[in-house]
């Protein structure tokens, strides 16, 4: 399928240019060989005329001089054949050029006067003939039929070369044409291209809406486009705001939760719960200023960051070793010695949070962290040796509210959050096999 809008246009007029000149050549030849046709008849009766004006008649008999008034009558290679016939059908005369001629033509006494005519001989040959019958001296018996021949192969000749110069000029009008088509769609265009520069420049924060300079045909598309902005601007508001009364309204229950650990931090029994709690509410309030943050930026307006993965990843793990103590998961990490990921600080915690807390949830003992770098990209990945998902189950569990495991509470948004961050970085995920036996997340970063 032909994607290019200017190519599709391109190929439609060159068609119907194509069909309109195949249309148009034989018209044009019918046109030329009637007008030649008429112009060989005019050419015709001049020479007949020119005959009947030497023609004499003395003693009813026709007296033709010996030097014709027209000099190709009197050479022999000339191909102006003129005969003159008497009232039985007889010749009477012959041009010069005849003699060599072998003609068998007889004139016809139909009172018509004269007649314009194409015949062909025994021997194929073609001839287009005038006979003009006259009456010299007005008597019955002086009447004479007077004919003159051209050979059609003349004409023939005059037509072939005709349809070889309009082949060459259709075909060379034809490449000028598709060239002005090709100028006139890329200037016609060009308000289509300018409409996706605005577009560009809107998704990536420089420009608020679609300006109204753009042809007749584009304004009501541009309108349309500028009030789903609109709407999607002001649905991004409310939106924002409902994060910050939440945010708000966590701040006091998070202040209440952060004295309660300061106060189990003061009993040495209770003090590694009491880290753990500091660091869960820590991170609490990290997330929620980073979904107030995403709640303010378009998709491509997120601010692109290099954060170096490894304390990440050791913070992360060391908070979930002891939140699962019990299991005793064995962590291993893959690894570059220095490695950083395209992500935002906060987006990364909040993805890798997620993922991790999953592997350590559904694993039996083992989970793997490891990261590839090429040309292409990142590839991230974190498996784990747990139950893994069903390839039928794979797309069902990214979608928002869809769980796996019902066996430990949640609102099964932890995946669809996931796959909203990785794809606002212009990312990819995918969910495979692993060869430790459970389920292997993938995330794909393009090279920037």
């Amino acid at each position: 399928m032909i994607r290019s809008l200017r190519v599709r246009l391109m190929l439609a007029a060159a068609t119907l240019a194509v069909l309109f000149m195949l249309g148009l050549l034989p018209a044009m030849q019918g046109a030329f060989s009637l007008a030649l046709q008429d112009s060989i008849e005019q050419r015709l009766a001049s020479d007949v005329t020119t005959l009947i004006s030497a023609a004499r008649v003395e003693n009813n008999r026709l007296q033709m001089p010996a030097q014709l008034p027209d000099e190709r009558f009197n050479l022999t290679d000339s191909r102006l054949l003129g005969y003159i016939y008497d009232r039985e059908g007889h010749l009477v005369w012959r041009s010069r050029a005849t003699q060599e001629e072998k003609i068998n033509y007889k004139p016809r006494y139909d009172g018509r006067g004269n007649e314009f005519a194409r015949i062909r001989e025994s021997d194929g040959q073609e001839f287009f003939v005038y006979d003009v019958e006259v009456k010299l001296l007005g008597g019955k018996s002086a009447a004479f039929s007077i004919v003159a021949l051209q050979p059609v192969r003349e004409y023939q000749l005059t037509l072939e070369g005709l349809r070889e110069n309009l082949y060459l000029g259709f075909g060379a009008a034809l490449l000028v044409l598709l060239t002005l088509l090709w100028l006139g769609l890329t200037w016609g265009l060009q308000a289509l291209r300018r409409l996706s520069q605005e577009l560009d420049q809107i998704e990536g924060g420089t420009r608020e809406s679609l300006s109204e300079e753009h042809p007749r045909e584009l304004l009501r598309l541009t309108g349309s486009l500028n009030r789903l902005l609109h709407s999607e601007r002001e649905q991004r508001t409310r939106y924002r705001d409902s994060l910050d009364d939440l945010a708000h309204s966590l701040k006091t229950p998070l202040a209440v939760l952060q004295g309660v650990s300061e106060d189990m931090a003061q009993r040495p029994e209770d003090r590694d719960q009491a880290w753990v709690l500091q660091s869960q509410i820590e991170r609490m309030s990290q997330q929620i200023s980073y979904q107030l943050q995403r709640a303010s930026l378009r998709k491509s307006g997120l601010v692109r960051h290099q954060v170096r993965l490894q304390p990440v990843l050791q913070s992360l793990c060391d908070t979930l070793d002891k939140v699962y103590r019990d299991k005793r998961v064995k962590v291993s990490f893959e690894l570059p010695d220095e490695c950083d990921v395209p992500i935002e600080k906060g987006a990364l915690l909040e993805l890798l949070g997620n993922l991790l807390e999953n592997a350590y949830r559904l694993c039996l003992s083992e989970v793997r962290i490891s990261l590839v770098e090429s040309q292409e990209g990142i590839e991230l990945c974190i498996e784990d040796d747990g139950p893994g998902v069903p390839p039928d189950q794979r797309a069902r569990i990214l979608q928002r509210g869809e769980r796996l495991d019902r066996q430990h509470p949640g609102q099964g948004i932890g995946l669809a959050v996931v796959k909203d961050i990785i794809e606002s970085y212009g990312a990819r995920l995918t969910l495979g096999d692993s060869p430790l036996g459970g389920a292997a997340f993938k995330i794909h970063f393009p090279a920037l």
